[in-house]
């Protein structure tokens, strides 16, 4: 891998959904995530880390030094043994000294990339410590109310448990004793007809001096952004599509180079300042007196001359 990152980023993520369920909510019917004061529509920053991930382990091959350690179905502390046992010293129940931790946790972030930029809690079984990752998601917000839909389906067939029966015979003859309206079920589906969501995110140099978060690290990351939506196609999320990438990079304005990479990697202005809607990227709906339903009902406009000094906009796709 090549060197870690030496600047600081903020961006703004923006993507929609259209007649699907962006993220359901398991406590509420897995019903898509709402605000209940004001119904704007929200997709917590855990989806999103998902979506990278599995963008990032069809991509790569989920190999080491790109193999996801948060897998479905799987024992995180698997992954947490192997560290100490592939380490110096192997594992050693009686030895958890404090150096023994950190050279687990070190192997954690050379070879899982998820580990490397998004942190992980791996004080658990032989102990590889904890990791702050220097990439961080708030959780998405639509830019205007959703209406989330509860709608009817037919299914034509069932899934019934024949008492008694052993074999698929047993089944084809209960099935041809039933009447045709018994053989159909109905079911629900959720979703909301439109949503523009925006999420913003972070990178933090300084904490992937401590992961090892690289560049090639951090363009995959860039990658995940853009192609992660049609790499995870489901029938309950309907058409989810990233609309744009707005990728603030601080570089620093100092004459002296020590100070400018400084500066590079604290920031040269607060993250508020480049992510508040408005500032310096304005989404406005073209007809207010309608509801969105689509991208193209928008309107973006950049304010360039906005972007404060020592701070670089890159704008993707």
């Amino acid at each position: 891998m090549s060197n870690t990152i030496a600047n600081r980023y903020d961006f703004l993520y923006l993507f929609d959904c259209e007649n699907g369920n962006p993220n359901g909510d398991p406590d509420a019917g897995n019903a898509p995530r709402i605000d209940p004061e004001d119904m704007h529509g929200l997709v917590s920053d855990v989806a999103l880390k998902r979506r990278v991930r599995n963008y990032v382990q069809a991509a790569m091959g989920n190999e080491p030094p790109y193999a996801i350690f948060v897998q479905q179905a799987t024992n995180l502390n698997t992954r947490i043994m192997e560290a100490h046992e592939k380490t110096p010293g192997g594992y050693d129940e009686k030895n958890r000294t404090r150096e023994k931790v950190l050279k687990a946790r070190d192997w954690m972030c050379e070879n899982f990339y998820d580990v490397r930029t998004f942190g992980a809690v791996m004080s658990t079984g032989a102990n590889a410590g904890q990791v702050r990752g220097p990439v961080q998601f708030t959780f998405a917000r639509s830019l205007h109310p959703v209406l989330p839909l509860d709608i009817s389906i037919t299914r034509m067939a069932v899934a019934e448990e024949v008492k008694g029966a052993k074999s698929s015979e047993d089944y084809r003859r209960w099935e041809a004793q039933q009447d045709e309206d018994k053989l159909r079920t109905m079911g629900r589906k959720q979703l909301i007809p439109y949503g523009l969501y925006v999420a913003k995110g972070f990178v933090n140099a300084h904490l992937a001096q401590q992961t090892f978060f690289s560049e090639d690290d951090l363009n995959l990351l860039w990658d995940a952004l853009l192609h992660m939506f049609d790499h995870d196609r489901s029938a309950s999320k309907g058409m989810m599509s990233v609309r744009k990438l707005f990728i603030f990079k601080h570089v620093g304005t100092d004459t002296d180079p020590e100070q400018r990479k400084r500066q590079a990697m604290l920031g040269c202005a607060p993250a508020w300042q480049l992510l508040d809607l408005g500032r310096i990227v304005e989404v406005r709906l073209r007809d207010e007196s309608r509801p969105p339903r689509r991208f193209e009902d928008y309107e973006i406009i950049v304010h360039r001359e906005s972007i404060p000094a020592g701070v670089e906009l890159i704008e993707k796709p």
